[in-house]
């Protein structure tokens, strides 16, 4: 019998603009190997090909006639891609984004695991901080994913910031309406001063400082010590926004355990089994060369539940 034979296999990818340097399909296959599973991340770049964000959906259908199991969704197709689906999940459907789709039953099934990736993230990473006011950069996708993390975490009040201003007051007042919180604002660039003077938090979620681009989401001297500084982005793990936050003694939080728990919650919909969540932090310290402390600060100290590697029930 072959090496592999037997096995289960299971095509998987992500579908999003200048890809080349997601960790994704390393995080994803290394787990998969542990588990005993035949499993290939695919990456479909559309910068590369040439499309745009509108021709998600043919995408979506040519792989789901090729055999995928399911794929990942990014910028900028997460809102692009909720018209081709045939439902959503409860996650999904609250914020009008996914990132995960699902293909299962003859359906294609829309979920967000960013919301999931980063509440775990926050409550994991930066256990205890205080959430009276947190200010979010981004209205996209991403930033309604943390936008509701947050506030699923006890945040008292939330400031959304973006440069297009009327997709800030979009989501704050969608958030209203969810949350029936009255203490959600919205607000453009020149406000921002304003709304971090008396912030516990500030939460970057748009893709400023990612690579190969740099620079930095908002001016640093808006920075305060005592404040604690998170950001969605993990190419490189330690944005010049978190540098600098470090450099005032504040704590902070890389885009890396986001990276990991979004990809374990999507791993189980796509396999049907629940995979080692710190092993995978495990993983992703071995592809940058980082320590696991420093990908996940307060990790350990309030630990999500990451299944062990057993099968789902039902899958």
């Amino acid at each position: 019998m072959a090496p592999d034979a037997g096995r289960e296999r299971c095509l998987v990818g992500l579908i999003g603009a200048d890809i080349a340097t997601s960790l994704s399909p390393q995080l994803h296959e290394r787990e998969a190997d542990e588990l005993g599973l035949r499993y290939f991340y695919q990456l479909i770049d559309i910068a590369r090909l040439g499309l745009e964000a509108g021709d998600v959906g043919a995408l979506l259908r040519d792989a789901r006639r090729m055999g995928f199991r399911g794929l990942n969704i990014t910028h900028p197709c997460k809102q692009a891609v909720v018209p081709y689906l045939d439902s959503l999940s409860p996650a999904a459907a609250a914020l009008d984004a996914v990132n995960t789709v699902e293909f299962t039953g003859g359906q294609m099934i829309g979920h967000n695991t960013d919301l999931s990736g980063f509440e775990a993230a926050l409550a994991s990473g930066l256990p205890g901080v205080r959430m009276r006011h947190v200010v979010i950069l981004g209205a996209g996708g991403a930033g309604s994913a943390v936008a509701h993390a947050v506030l699923r975490l006890g945040a008292q009040r939330l400031t959304v910031a973006d440069v297009v201003s009327s997709r800030a007051a979009g989501l704050a007042a969608s958030l209203r309406t969810q949350f029936g919180l009255d203490s959600l604002r919205a607000c453009d660039p020149a406000g921002l001063e304003a709304a971090l003077a008396d912030a516990d938090g500030l939460v970057n979620a748009t893709p400023v400082g990612m690579e190969p681009r740099t620079g930095m989401p908002v001016a640093g001297h808006l920075l305060r010590p005592g404040m604690w500084v998170a950001d969605i982005v993990y190419r490189p793990l330690q944005t010049e926004l978190l540098r600098q936050a470090r450099d005032l003694g504040c704590q902070t939080l890389p885009g890396s355990g986001m990276l990991v728990f979004q990809a374990a919650d999507a791993f189980r919909l796509f396999t049907g089994y629940a995979p080692d969540t710190e092993r995978m932090l495990s993983h992703l310290a071995s592809l940058t060369g980082t320590p696991e402390h420093a990908l996940l600060p307060g990790y350990g100290v309030s630990r999500p539940d990451d299944g062990q590697g057993s099968r789902v029930p039902g899958r």
